[in-house]
């Protein structure tokens, strides 16, 4: 299992994406998945007709909520998997839920029906919130004890996304199976976020991760850096962005 870890709104990293993406197909043909946090549970059904060709690109952007650099970005990977036939599997929670979370904590998600429930990680999600970019989400939003109880309702926003991904990641990949999953790098930097509770699921599964970077010089990592991923690619930090 392979998670790439992107900004965004970096052109060179989707260029990469793209790249590793076919390398990965050839070598693994007829064993390699692609997972998605740019789609959500709820349209899956409609990634997986896109990919039959049974949906047109209209049809599909008109329906699936891609995200609004999907054409430049994430399009051209979709192609890939039609023209290479593997699957393409979105993992995210839908952003609803996850704006539930973010204003009235996990137990928000308590009273919705089984089939909403099913687009998620199975309830209750558990929440380690020392892990070191939960804990960092906590010192960005600061604040004092009355904010606390707001501060960790985003954090279980952001587990929640985690949690998702990471189940719908090994419930989509089979045995000999190669899964490459593209999402932003604060969910999988440090070995923690989808990572933590892929190890807490099945700790023997073998996971390389990628976060790309921006720095000014590119001669070694910032301290900052260190540590992130298995592999850490820098962008000069004045390539352009595309949003």
């Amino acid at each position: 299992m392979v998670l790439f870890g992107e900004q965004h709104n970096d052109p060179l990293a989707h260029w990469l994406e793209l790249q590793v993406a076919k390398e990965l197909a050839q070598r693994k043909s007829g064993q390699f998945v692609l997972g998605l946090e740019m789609f959500e549970r709820d349209v899956q059904p409609l990634v997986q007709q896109y990919n039959t060709r049974e949906l047109t690109d209209q049809a599909f952007e008109e329906q699936s909520r891609p995200w609004p650099n999907y054409a430049t970005d994430y399009k051209p990977l979709l192609h890939l998997a039609r023209q290479q036939k593997f699957a393409v599997v979105g993992t995210n929670a839908p952003r609803r839920y996850a704006s539930q979370v973010a204003k009235g904590g996990l137990k928000a998600l308590e009273s919705l029906p089984a089939e909403e429930k099913a687009w998620l990680a199975p309830l209750p999600v558990t929440v380690d919130f020392a892990l070191p970019g939960y804990a960092n989400m906590a010192k960005m939003f600061g604040g004092d004890a009355a904010h606390a109880a707001g501060v960790q309702n985003i954090i279980q926003a952001q587990a929640l996304k985690d949690a998702t991904m990471a189940y719908f990641i090994r419930q989509s990949r089979q045995p000999g199976q190669l899964l490459l999953h593209l999402n932003g790098s604060y969910h999988s930097d440090n070995h923690d976020g989808i990572v933590w509770y892929l190890r807490q699921a099945e700790p023997a599964l073998r996971i390389r991760t990628i976060s790309t970077v921006s720095q000014e010089q590119l001669q070694k990592l910032d301290k900052e850096n260190l540590q992130k991923a298995d592999f850490v690619l820098v962008v000069p930090a004045d390539m352009t962005k595309t949003y």
